[in-house]
């Protein structure tokens, strides 16, 4: 007996145990959250940062191209056989045996001003990444917003339908007790059970929905579909409803100071001007000033290795080199072109950008509008829709109506039901996406 209820024990420990560890692996996430992990994981964004990094590194050489570079070398040689000793006078046959070290440094004293130019290219193009760096970083937290934002309505007009479906059920049972009593026709019991199988589907396609797009949520955030994943659901009303007057003239002029994109190809801009500067450089004259120091021993040499080595051997240089481009079969005057037409095709792109912001915002602008619109309209619907149910359900009730205008009022208490979440979630969405085209969005965006 003792040994059973050990036994039970055991294995009521056992499932706590089981359960308490799968509760523990199971993570939530909020919006804040998720955009968290997003960020975290974002495959576009660490490829930004390795462009970034590369341009940090290209600024760093356009740099150290006013330094001067420093060369060191070592040798070491054996000469067997007839030949002259140049330390003791001798011509013969035998062997010497040499070391040899040198130091050159070279340095660019005037380059037509191409290595200025060229930093200041580096510059302008290392702020540019930069700028993409950001503008990708708002792109993940706009897209996993939405992606949350499109999960949560899933859900809800899953509960809706399912819902819908119960109220059908309990309506169902009410007309087959009429039915069987000989209170309603046999028909209305049919359309019924009709309506029933109808508001099924209507489930199955919402349930299919939410798993949909909650994969959609989890490749936004870049996660493993199979993990044990929950999130947050605040309430409809918790939702920040709030209705804001925006002025369009305004909207636009943030919108151009701050979207991270287009300040990249400003900086774009200035990154082609001073690499097209940096190549008519080129067609300058350049100076360029180089030195060395040389020693070497042998063991021909009466003096000591020390001796050869630090004072008897020691040989240094200077010098000046000036070299001035008279024809280099048209490569130069050709990567000028090239520079020039770059620069301008770069300036294009941005009036194009510029034209295409100011679109986007005022899109945006006449979309929340219309968002707005909506919140007002949807709302009205629903109570109408809600009181014309309620009045047919009684009126069908007590035998004045049809089952077909009972059900035609049920559709539209539906639909209306619908509408309004679709238009909650919509108004919501919008702000975020005038918030994205403004350039206004970072990671402690929330839904409240």
């Amino acid at each position: 007996m003792k040994s059973l209820w050990l036994t039970l024990i055991l294995l009521l420990f056992s499932s706590a145990l089981t359960f308490a560890q799968t509760s523990e692996s199971v993570t939530q996430y909020s919006l804040e959250g998720a955009i968290e992990v997003a960020l975290q994981n974002s495959s576009r964004l660490q490829e930004i940062d390795n462009n970034v990094s590369l341009a940090k590194a290209q600024r760093s050489n356009a740099a150290a191209a006013f330094l001067p570079s420093i060369n060191g070398g070592l040798s070491q040689s054996r000469n067997i056989g007839r030949q002259f000793d140049n330390t003791t006078g001798d011509f013969g046959d035998f062997t010497i045996n040499s070391f040899g070290a040198s130091l050159n440094s070279n340095m660019s004293l005037f380059t037509g001003f191409a290595n200025i130019n060229q930093l200041r290219s580096s510059d302008a193009a290392l702020e540019s990444r930069e700028f993409t760096r950001q503008r990708v970083k708002e792109q993940v937290i706009f897209s996993t917003a939405s992606a949350y934002l499109q999960y949560l309505l899933s859900i809800e007009l899953r509960d809706l339908a399912q819902q819908t479906l119960e109220v059908s059920k309990q309506q169902l049972t009410r007309i087959r007790a009429q039915v069987e009593v000989g209170a309603r026709p046999q028909v209305d019991l049919l359309n019924q059970e009709s309506t029933v199988a109808s508001n099924e589907f209507q489930l199955i396609n919402r349930q299919n929905a939410v798993v949909q797009n909650r994969l959609a949520l989890l490749r936004e955030m870049e996660l493993d579909p199979q993990a044990a994943i929950t999130f947050v659901q605040p309430e409809i009303d918790e939702l920040n409803l709030v209705m804001q007057s925006y002025d369009l003239d305004q909207l636009v002029e943030v919108a151009l100071q701050n979207r991270a994109d287009y300040q990249s190809q400003q900086a774009s801009i200035q990154a082609a001007y001073y690499s097209y500067k940096a190549t008519q450089g080129r067609i300058m004259p350049s100076l360029s000033a180089s030195a060395s120091i040389r020693s070497s021993l042998n063991d021909r040499n009466p003096f000591s290795y020390s001796d050869q080595f630090t004072d008897q051997n020691i040989s240094r240089g200077f010098s000046l080199s000036l070299n001035i481009p008279f024809f280099n079969r048209l490569n130069t005057r050709t990567a000028i072109v090239s520079q020039k037409l770059n620069y301008e095709n770069v300036k294009l792109s941005v009036d194009r950008s510029r034209l295409s912001i100011i679109s986007e915002v005022t899109q945006a602008y006449n979309d929340y509008q219309a968002r707005v619109a909506e919140l007002e309209s949807t709302e009205k619907a629903l109570a109408a829709s809600e009181r014309a149910y309620e009045t047919e359900l009684e009126r069908y009730d007590i035998g004045i109506s049809t089952l077909v205008e009972l059900s035609q009022a049920q559709a539209l208490y539906v639909q209306a039901q619908s509408n309004r979440l679709q238009a909650v979630y919509s108004y919501t969405f919008q702000e975020k996406l005038l918030d994205y085209y403004i350039g206004n969005l970072n990671e402690t965006l929330s839904l409240n």
